[in-house]
């Protein structure tokens, strides 16, 4: 059974740091671009960052040198290291393969940055 399950988040203050975890089933992990989303309330579901599974990250403009994305292949994991948090960086954030494939959402893991 395919499953993707991410950890880490919770409530933050501005300028601080989260590392987010997602655990990928085997099946989807072996050969994929890993890849981390997120959505605020009332807003579209945007990509984040990108990891290919040789480690070559991809960033949006709003994350690029706050946040670090990883892998680890041989745990099946992905990471996403966010620093310097912002209060709009506050959503929902859910790994997925990029593109992304609609069987693979799970629950996600809040980040709420506030003082």
């Amino acid at each position: 059974q395919v499953q993707l399950v991410e950890s880490g988040g919770g409530l933050v203050q501005p300028g601080g740091s989260l590392r987010l975890s997602c655990a990928a089933s085997g099946s989807i992990f072996k050969s994929a671009v890993m890849a981390w989303y997120r959505q605020a309330p009332g807003k579209q579901r945007e990509l984040v960052a990108a990891v290919t599974r040789g480690g070559t990250p991809d960033y949006s403009t709003s994350v690029k040198g706050r946040f670090t994305i990883s892998r680890d292949n041989a745990k099946n994991t992905v990471y996403l290291q966010m620093n310097s948090l912002k209060p709009e960086d506050t959503a929902v954030y859910y790994c997925n393969t990029r593109p992304p494939q609609s069987i693979y959402w799970g629950q996600g893991t809040q980040v709420t940055v506030s003082s």
